[in-house]
């Protein structure tokens, strides 16, 4: 009897202990699907005032469209004096050179330092570890006058010098860390086999460095495309060369403000980024994963 007891017993506080884990995870998924819900509610909150007229926005924050159309989509796309559409060129135009310029030079770069030893070789990793320290934005001013002395301010080109010169410190550190992972038998393999330094950098190496790379680029994308302080200094608003925030700015007027317009703009900018991020979710999960382990 005493050991049917005792059996009884742990029985009895394995099944509580099951039913208590059992409640903690019912809880602890209800708290996290609440916290989904508000970071997903914002858009879906903008998704359809976009659908709404200024009066029944005005009249009714929260509240569904009684007649939704899709007028502020086509209003947006149409008006000639934000010129969405040629600011979205701009944007594109200027994060696909600015990225592609990074990556090329932190892998470069980042391979020599990590590879090969010279005198300079620690001063220069200083330097580039520096530009991490230095807030971009006290360089703003210094970088409006060298702009404007050299007649290179509101052009095509103009975000391209800042966007790469300010990315390239962090993405440089995530490389050379990385590279230093990869074994050098490699190389020495690759060379014993009468592969040049073009080759093997950029067959054998290049390849492996893949999962940084892409952790680079996804990093610079979204800064890139969300940039606005060096564009609006650099840049003019009603210029041809604006990106797509400075062209937000003309959608936001000094006394009122046409907020289902704004919104339909802020979803058509949101979207090149959010199709970026779910066509390579996996790379982008894998190359954080691996900057991770090998940084």
């Amino acid at each position: 009897m005493a050991k049917k007891m005792e059996m009884t017993k742990v029985e009895n506080k394995s099944l509580s202990h099951k039913i208590g884990n059992g409640v903690l995870s019912v809880v602890l998924n209800v708290i996290l699907w609440i916290f989904s819900l508000t970071c997903i509610f914002p858009l879906i909150w903008m998704f359809y005032s976009s659908l709404k007229e200024k009066r029944e926005f005005n009249a009714d924050i929260i509240g569904m469209p009684k007649n939704p159309n899709l007028q502020n989509y086509i209003d947006v796309m149409t008006n000639k004096d934000t010129n969405l559409v040629q600011a979205m060129i701009n944007s594109v135009r200027t994060t696909v050179l600015a990225v592609a310029l990074i990556v090329i030079f932190a892998f470069i770069c980042g391979y020599i330092l990590a590879r090969i030893n010279f005198k300079l070789n620690k001063p220069l990793y200083v330097v580039f570890l520096m530009g991490m320290l230095i807030p971009t934005h006290s360089l703003l001013v210094p970088t409006f006058v060298i702009f404007s002395q050299l007649n290179m301010d509101n052009k095509w080109f103009t975000l391209l010098f800042p966007y790469v010169t300010f990315g390239l410190p962090v993405s440089l550190f995530l490389v050379q860390g990385y590279i230093r992972g990869i074994p050098s038998a490699l190389e020495e393999a690759a060379a014993i086999d009468g592969s040049s330094f073009t080759r093997t950098l950029f067959s054998i190496i290049l390849p492996i460095c893949r999962p940084i790379l892409v952790t680079v680029a996804i990093i610079q994308v979204f800064g890139n495309w969300n940039e606005f302080t060096f564009a609006l200094v650099l840049l003019k608003s009603n210029g041809g060369w604006a990106t797509l925030p400075l062209a937000m700015r003309q959608f936001s007027g000094q006394f009122s403000t046409n907020y289902p317009q704004l919104m339909a703009a802020m979803l058509i900018t949101m979207a090149p980024v959010v199709i970026f991020y779910f066509a390579f979710s996996k790379q982008i999960i894998k190359g954080m994963v691996a900057g991770a382990v090998k940084g």
